[in-house]
């Protein structure tokens, strides 16, 4: 394992997918540098160096066009959420003729319109004013194109631009050659400006955080900044507050606006023991709340992370395009050869004419468009999908989700709340309920499990003496058992005591849909006690909207086939019952046999079944778990959710579907207009530009996704 930490830097400059493969590439190439990754959405990149000078880096990267910063991990981490934050390299902040390439468009059009005026004025020395000009307007990016070259980059935008400029002048069109390489610089400008629109998603998300706190101290309740938070801290939210930092209340009752993280519109009414969410705002009454993440640690910052990170995953379908752009280019210059060469060899056609339809050729064959067609489009589609609690964990899982045909669902804290409540105690002895109920309690002591923590709560309610357990242990998935006032008590489903020879009948009770589990005590049955969870407010309209989707839902529960059922009847889904986890894993891979699968658990007790699954989806309220475990959370326990996200990955792959087909269909067409002779330098340059700028105008219509 290499053992060098790695450095960071912010990169300015970057507008597109172009822009990440050229420096991953030209920073490969340096001696000592490994493990070279690019960030897009998030503007930074990240290497291990093995004795390489960081200046270097920043050098060679300052040749290619790009201003690389180097930002220390410590400071990133308490950067995040504050609104002081340069995110993405970019002062947000700074006005707009502080940018470098809308100086540089300035100054060429001042240059050209000068040159216009002084050609007017002077008409015999027009044509050598032009060629002057556009010679001195290739120099920028003449420079650029060679440092590229050398960087292992020869076949770059920059390249194609400066040859068929360069082709221009030389056959006498030098005029325009300077308007092709104004209108270059304009499109760099246009990508700019789009891709920091595409980080605006993050950089709302990231105002969500106010800039200071009211904590108690030693000195009282005072103002202190964001950064000098810490856990375990008391804060002060007052009504009309942003939450800065989650945490749990421990006093106070109010409804909390949760609807800038969440996406959920209504208040959640929130209240001591239950916990809030950083960037919430609380409406109605003071809150004490005890700090439990912050800083880069709470949601906003981790889901922020989730997103960046997300953003420089490629999905399969990019990945496709990426790979066909590099054979394009090289391929698109032959062409362009032929284009010059084949008609004036062939039919003594004119050279010049031919030569001039061979340099728009080359323009129009530029791969822009297509290669920022995808990610544009997925960036957009993570970053709507987490305003509004929908995460996703990179393009290959948005795009897997709106390809599943079957979705999975774990029953407990998934279709159901994850909180069952006891409703019948049945006992052998009809006297003794207080005496099975103690046993069974006896032997949950401790447990997190959902039914364990049932049982726990029925005897607290009915105050019931729970005498002490010793020698406790658990059969994975059927039962748990301790030694209880000199005995073995056991507690488990009914298959497993048939499995141990003791016959149980508990069949009324599970028909109505309700868990039941059997207390042994010393091998002798002692009685059931039945349990029942109910079904999540929306889980029926959520299968309903996903069989409206054509996606087939499926329950795999590890409850009896009798409660299953009930439960999947009451919910419209097909029920497969009494599966331990190896159960459900054999299950997804049948399911895999028909198409993608993607599964959807409480993150907890369903990672190998998330795992294995095309699409894991933890299902969740901000946790670790949820934010952690899967391909994608959703941060409010809410099903509809899936549906939603079904939505979204299907929205967004239409979205990349028009991308791909306006850049490639306008490049079509002016290739035919060029060849024809229709059209000439001018439109040739604005086919790549006005496709680029169109996909991701297009792209971003997904930033306002409902």
């Amino acid at each position: 394992m290499n053992s060098i930490t790695p450095t960071r830097w912010k990169v300015a400059g970057m507008d597109c997918p172009s822009c990440v493969r050229k420096i991953e590439t030209a920073i490969r190439r340096l001696p000592g540098a490994t493990e070279v990754s690019v960030n897009l959405l998030a503007g930074e990149m990240t290497a291990r160096l093995d004795g390489t000078d960081p200046a270097l880096i920043e050098t060679t990267l300052s040749g290619l066009g790009f201003t690389a910063t180097r930002t220390p991990e410590r400071q990133r981490q308490a950067n995040t959420g504050a609104h002081t934050h340069d995110h993405a390299g970019v002062n947000t902040n700074g006005a707009w003729w502080q940018d470098r390439n809308i100086l540089l468009v300035a100054g060429l059009i001042a240059v050209l319109l000068v040159t216009s005026a002084a050609g007017f004025a002077l008409p015999a020395l027009s044509h050598t004013l032009y060629t002057a000009v556009a010679v001195l307007m290739l120099l920028p990016f003449g420079r650029r194109a060679i440092a590229l070259a050398r960087a292992g980059s020869p076949f770059s935008i920059e390249t194609l631009t400066c040859t068929a400029a360069i082709g221009a002048i030389v056959i006498g069109a030098a005029e325009e050659a300077a308007v092709v390489l104004l209108l270059f610089a304009i499109g760099e400008v246009l990508e700019g400006l789009a891709a920091r629109r595409a980080r605006s998603g993050i950089a709302a998300l990231m105002n969500l955080i106010p800039h200071t706190a009211l904590a108690e101290t030693a000195d009282g309740v005072r103002e202190i900044a964001l950064d000098q938070l810490r856990p375990d801290m008391v804060l002060h939210i007052r009504p009309g507050d942003r939450v800065p930092a989650d945490g749990t209340i421990i006093e106070g009752a109010s409804a909390l606006d949760e609807s800038p993280v969440t996406g959920e519109s209504i208040p959640v009414q929130r209240g001591a023991g239950e916990t809030v969410i950083a960037g919430s705002i609380n409406t109605d009454a003071l809150l004490r709340v005890r700090t439990t993440h912050v800083g880069s640690d709470n949601t906003i910052g981790r889901i922020i992370h989730m997103v960046e990170e997300a953003s420089a995953s490629r999905a399969p379908t990019q990945r496709f395009v990426e790979r066909f752009a590099r054979w394009w280019t090289p391929g698109a210059m032959l062409v362009s050869i032929v284009v010059m060469v084949a008609p004036p060899l062939l039919s003594g056609a004119a050279w010049e004419t031919w030569i001039y339809r061979g340099l728009a050729v080359l323009l129009i064959a530029c791969p822009c468009a297509l290669v920022i067609s995808v990610p544009a489009a997925m960036a957009s589609g993570l970053s709507a999908g987490a305003r509004r609690g929908l995460l996703v964990k990179g393009g290959a899982a948005l795009e897997g989700i709106g390809q599943a045909v079957t979705i999975a669902f774990d029953k407990t804290g998934t279709l159901t709340e994850g909180r069952p409540r006891v409703t019948d105690v049945v006992p052998v002895d009809a006297s003794n309920a207080a005496g099975l109920l103690a046993e069974a309690a006896a032997v949950e002591q401790g447990s997190s499990h959902p039914l364990g923590r049932a049982i726990l709560d029925e005897a607290a309610s009915r105050n019931v003496d729970i005498p002490p357990a010793r020698n406790a242990g658990a059969v994975a998935g059927k039962a748990v058992r301790a030694e209880v006032n000199g005995r073995e008590v056991i507690v488990c489903s009914p298959r497993h005591a048939a499995e141990l020879g003791v016959t149980v009948d508990a069949h009324a009770l599970e028909t109505q849909g309700k868990t039941t589990v059997a207390v042994l005590s010393d091998g002798v049955h002692r009685g059931l006690i039945a349990m029942r969870d109910e079904p999540r407010a929306d889980a029926a309209d959520a299968m309903a909207a996903l069989k409206a989707l054509g996606v087939a839902p499926v329950m795999l529960s590890g409850d009896n086939a009798r409660t299953a059922k009930a439960i999947g009847d009451v919910l419209g889904l097909e029920a497969r019952a009494e599966l331990l986890p190896d159960g459900k894993l054999r299950e997804i891979a049948a399911l895999q046999a028909k198409g993608p699968v993607v599964m959807v658990g409480d993150g907890i007790n369903d990672a190998p079944a998330l795992a294995a699954a095309s699409v894991g989806i933890a299902i969740g309220t901000g946790t670790d778990v949820a934010l952690e475990t899967a391909d994608a959370a959703l941060i409010r326990p809410r099903i509809m959710g899936v549906a939603d996200l079904v939505r979204l990955s299907r929205d967004t792959l239409a979205n990349v579907k028009q991308n791909v087909a306006i850049a490639v269909g306008l490049k079509l067409v002016f290739l035919l207009t060029t060849l024809t002779g229709y059209t000439g330098l001018w439109m040739a340059i604005l086919a790549d530009t006005g496709a680029t700028v169109l996909v991701t105008i297009n792209a971003l219509r997904l930033l306002r996704w409902r």
